[in-house]
């Protein structure tokens, strides 16, 4: 699979922007990619106070690019760079090997915990 990572560090981000992100991935981030054509899956990850990121993974390598051209234009501009304050530290194409799911299943949003 046809993966990228966009990471925007926090190390100096104003107070409470993780919770300024977790609301703005359950209001908006969400909804834009659900049913996102070219896009098999994106997982949004935070490490308080050190890190946020966004991890895709797309159907083709032409999706992929198409998509990481577009937002690397524009990725000073983007909601993640607004909400932390700089622009990503790192856009980076890879290749996932494989993705398995458990027995509990897979869960679109999480709770909380």
């Amino acid at each position: 699979m046809n993966g990228l990572t966009v990471r925007w560090s926090l190390a100096g981000a104003p107070a409470g922007v993780e919770e300024r992100l977790a609301s703005y991935v359950a209001e908006t981030s969400h909804a834009r990619f659900t049913g996102m054509a070219g896009l098999r899956f994106k997982t949004w990850r935070v490490r308080p106070g050190e890190w946020f990121e966004g991890c895709y993974a797309f159907a083709s390598d032409q999706a992929r690019a198409e998509f990481q051209e577009t937002f690397t234009a524009g990725a000073a501009d983007a909601p993640g760079s607004q909400i932390v304050g700089a622009p990503p530290v790192l856009v980076e194409a890879c290749e996932i090997v494989a993705v398995a799911e458990g027995w509990d299943g897979f869960r679109a949003r999480s709770s909380g915990s």
